[in-house]
C-alpha cells in the first residue's frame, strides 16, 4: 500500500509541488515567507522530508511538468504525504471498529480508503491533503478510544494518554490547513453533549465531575493551544531571514529578521526628538507599501531639522511639523478636495506663492499604541496617527492612485471624518537619525550615513505571533479562475477533475479524479442515514423503540462523527469567496467512507428480516465491491500515470463523457 502510494515517476514536478516546493526551499535557507492557506505545520511537514533527504533548498519552483534536477531528493519530499495516506487506511478500520461494528464492516472501510483513486493520487505527490485527513481521523480515533475507556476505566493511563492525543491530533490537524478547525469543532462539540451527560450522572460525586471536565478542559482546549503556539514558534526560529514576502509585515516585524529592514535601521536611535529626520510608513500597506513622499525642489529651507542638545523626545499629544527633508517643505492641508477623494482634504507640501492662503501646517501626534499619554515616539515600535490641529482631519493612505503628474504613486489624504482606528490612518517610523547641520549638503550627507546609536527591538514572540496570523488571516490570494477550479456542487457529482501531470514526450498523465462507484454510494448511503435517524427518531417520540438502547446510541454517534464529519468539512465552502478545487472535498469524503459499510451493516442486521435477504443483501454487498475495485483498477493509469493513452482511452476514463458517448450510441 504505502509502496504504491509513492511510485509516481520521480522526475517530475505534479500539480500544486510547485506551489509548496518554494516553500520548502524558503525553509531550507531560513528565508522568512508568509502563506495565505493555512498555519505554518503543513509546511514544516513537507520541509522535514527535504530536511531528511538532504535537500539545500536550491530549485527554481516554476513551472508544472519540469524535470527535477538531481540534487532534489523527491521520494524523501513525497514521503510524509505518501506515510500518512497509507496509516490512514488501518485507522479506518479501528474507527469503524471503536464504533462497535462488525469487522467486516471495518474490512470494508480500509478497503474503500485503500482503492480511492482520489486519495491515491493525492498521497502520492508532496501535498498536504493526506497529511491533514490522517490527523482529521487520528483525532476520531483517539477520541473513541477515550470514549471506550471512559465506560471502563477512567483516569487510567490509557484515558489520559488517548485523551491527550485527541487535543494533540486535533491541534495537528489545524496547524496543516485552516480546514482542519472544521474536525477540531466537531469533537468539541461531541466531547461537550458527552460532558454535559456526565454533569447529569448522580453516581459521581462533585469532585469527580468536576476533574472530569477539567481534565477535557485541559486536554481539549489548553493543549491544542499551546501545540499552535508552538508550531508557529518553531517557524519563526527557523526562518529568522529577510525574505520576499517582508514587506507586508510591520515595520518591527521586518526589523527582526536578519538582513533586509534590519540592516538598515541597525543603530537607529530609538526615541524620535524634535528635529530627527525619519521616513514615514504607513502601517495599512495596502494596496501595496507606502511611505510618506515628496519630490525635491529648491525652495529655501524654512524650519530647523537639527536635534538640540539636551534631546527634546516627541511625546503623545505635541504638535509638530512634519518636513521634507530633501526639499524643507512643510506637510500642509487644507480645506480643499483632494484631487481623487473628493470628500476628504487634499495634502501637500506647502510653497507660498503669495496667494493668501497662510500656511497649516501644525499636526498633533497621537500614540495609537502607548501605554500612557506622557508616553514617548519611538522608532519602528510606535504607532501614531497625525491630526491636522486646524482642520482636525487625519493623515491617511487613500489608497487611490495619483494620475501621470503625480507619477502614479499612492494618494495621501485628511480624513475629515476620523472613524475611530484604522490601518490606513496609522504611521510609523522606519528609518531615524538625529540631524546636527543645518545646511543643505551636510544635511544631505547625513540622511545617507549611517549612524552610530543602537537600540534593542526584538519583539517578543507573542507579539510576532499575533502578526502573522492576523496577516494570514486577512491576507487574500488571487481568487481569479483557475482552469480546474470547481464549485462545491460539482464535487458530490465528480463532475470535475484535476489533471496534475502530463509526460512532456508522451501521453501518460495523472488526474484527480475519484471512483465514481464509491462517490455516488457513499452520497446515497449518507442519504439513507438520514432519513433512518429521522425515521427512528420519529418513531422513539410515539415511544416505538425499534432499534435497543445500545444500538441506538451507537447509531446517533455514528452520525454525529461520519455524518457530521461529512457535512462540517463540506457545507461551509459554500460560504467560502476562494479559489476551490475537487481536492477540498477529500476529507469530507473519507468521513463518507466511513459511513457506508456502517450503513451497509446497519440494514444487514436490521432492516433484513430472514436470513434469506441477509444473503441476498451479502452478495448484493460484495458484488458491489467488486465493481468498485473493478472501476478503481479502470482508472490506474490516471492514479498512476504509468502508461501512455491514446485520446479515446483518455476520455473514455472519465466517467462523464463515457456517459455521454454511451447516451450518443444509444
Amino acid at each position: 500500500m504505502s509502496l504504491s502510494r509513492l511510485c509516481l515517476d520521480s522526475e517530475k514536478r505534479g500539480f500544486d509541488e510547485v506551489y509548496y516546493g518554494q516553500y520548502i526551499s524558503f525553509y531550507m535557507k531560513r528565508i522568512f515567507f508568509l502563506d495565505d492557506s493555512g498555519p505554518p505545520f503543513g509546511h514544516m511537514v513537507l520541509a522535514l522530508g527535504g530536511y531528511l533527504g538532504g535537500f539545500d533548498g536550491n530549485f527554481l519552483w516554476n513551472r508544472i511538468g519540469a524535470e527535477y534536477s538531481s540534487n532534489v531528493p523527491v521520494w524523501s519530499l513525497r514521503l510524509l504525504p505518501a506515510l500518512a495516506g497509507a496509516l490512514s487506511v488501518p485507522m479506518a478500520y479501528q474507527i469503524v471498529l471503536e464504533l462497535h461494528f462488525s469487522h467486516c464492516a471495518a474490512v470494508g472501510a480500509a478497503l474503500l480508503m485503500l482503492i480511492e483513486n482520489a486519495l491515491i493520487t493525492q498521497s502520492r505527490l508532496m501535498l498536504l491533503e493526506s497529511v491533514l485527513i490522517f490527523f482529521n481521523l487520528l483525532a476520531v480515533l483517539s477520541y473513541l478510544k477515550f470514549f471506550n475507556c471512559q465506560k471502563q476505566s477512567p483516569f487510567s493511563l490509557s484515558w489520559w494518554f488517548w485523551l491527550t492525543l485527541t487535543g494533540v491530533a486535533c491541534s495537528c490537524a489545524v496547524g496543516i490547513k485552516y480546514m482542519g478547525v472544521f474536525t477540531y469543532m466537531l469533537m468539541l462539540v461531541v466531547a461537550a453533549v458527552h460532558a454535559w451527560h456526565l454533569i447529569g450522572d448522580q453516581t459521581l460525586s462533585n469532585v469527580r465531575v468536576f476533574c472530569h471536565l477539567l481534565a477535557r478542559a485541559v486536554a481539549l482546549l489548553v493543549i491544542p493551544a499551546v501545540l499552535y503556539l508552538l508550531f508557529f514558534y518553531v517557524h519563526l526560529i527557523l526562518l529568522f531571514r529577510s525574505g520576499p514576502h517582508d514587506q507586508i509585515m510591520s515595520s518591527a516585524f521586518q526589523a527582526s529578521l536578519e538582513g533586509g529592514l534590519a540592516r538598515i535601521t541597525q543603530g537607529q536611535p530609538l526615541e524620535v526628538a524634535f528635529g530627527s529626520q525619519v521616513t514615514l510608513r504607513s502601517v495599512f500597506g495596502k494596496p501595496v507599501p507606502c511611505w510618506l513622499h515628496s519630490h525635491q525642489n529648491t525652495y529655501p529651507m524654512m524650519h530647523q531639522l537639527v536635534v538640540s542638545s539636551p534631546l527634546r523626545p516627541v511625546r503623545h499629544g505635541d504638535m509638530v511639523q512634519l518636513v521634507h527633508g530633501m526639499t524643507a517643505r512643510s506637510l500642509n492641508t487644507h480645506d480643499v478636495a483632494a484631487p481623487m477623494s473628493p470628500h476628504s482634504q487634499e495634502v501637500s507640501c506647502y510653497i507660498d506663492y503669495n496667494i493668501s492662503m497662510p500656511a497649516q501646517n501644525l499636526w498633533r501626534l497621537e500614540i495609537v499604541n502607548r501605554r500612557s499619554d506622557t508616553e514617548v515616539w519611538k522608532t519602528i515600535l510606535s504607532e501614531v496617527r497625525f491630526v491636522h490641529v486646524n482642520t482636525s482631519s487625519v493623515l491617511k493612505l487613500s489608497g487611490a492612485h495619483l494620475p501621470d503628474w503625480g507619477f502614479r504613486q499612492l494618494e495621501i489624504v485628511g480624513e475629515k471624518l476620523s472613524r475611530g482606528y484604522h490601518e490606513s490612518t496609522v504611521w510609523n517610523v522606519e528609518e531615524h537619525r538625529y540631524g546636527t547641520s543645518q545646511e543643505q549638503r551636510e544635511r544631505e550627507w547625513e540622511l545617507n550615513s549611517p549612524v552610530q546609536v543602537d537600540a534593542s527591538r526584538n519583539l517578543s514572540f507573542m507579539a510576532r505571533f499575533s502578526e502573522l496570523q492576523w496577516r494570514m488571516l486577512v491576507l487574500r490570494s488571487d481568487d481569479s479562475e483557475h482552469k480546474y477550479s470547481s464549485s462545491p456542487l460539482e464535487w458530490v457529482t465528480l463532475d470535475t477533475n484535476i489533471a496534475y501531470w502530463l509526460h512532456p514526450r508522451t501521453s501518460a498523465q495523472i488526474h484527480l479524479l475519484g471512483n465514481i462507484v464509491i462517490w455516488v454510494s457513499g452520497s446515497l448511503a449518507l442519504a439513507i442515514y438520514m432519513l433512518l435517524f429521522l425515521w427512528y427518531l420519529l418513531r422513539r417520540r410515539r415511544n416505538v423503540h425499534d432499534l435497543p438502547q445500545d444500538a441506538w446510541l451507537r447509531w446517533v454517534l455514528v452520525g454525529a462523527l461520519c455524518a457530521g464529519g461529512w457535512a462540517v468539512n463540506y457545507l461551509p465552502f459554500f460560504l467560502m469567496e476562494k479559489t476551490l478545487f475537487l481536492y477540498h472535498y477529500l476529507p469530507a469524503l473519507t468521513f463518507q467512507i466511513l459511513l457506508l459499510p456502517v450503513v451497509l451493516q446497519h440494514i444487514s442486521d436490521h432492516l433484513c428480516r430472514s436470513q434469506l435477504q441477509r444473503s441476498v443483501f451479502s452478495a448484493l454487498v460484495v458484488a458491489w465491491y467488486s465493481s468498485a475495485c473493478h472501476v478503481s483498477n479502470t482508472l490506474r493509469p490516471l492514479t498512476y500515470g504509468d502508461k501512455s493513452l491514446s485520446p479515446e482511452e483518455l476520455k473514455a476514463l472519465r466517467w462523464k463523457d463515457s456517459w455521454d458517448i454511451l447516451i450518443r450510441k444509444h
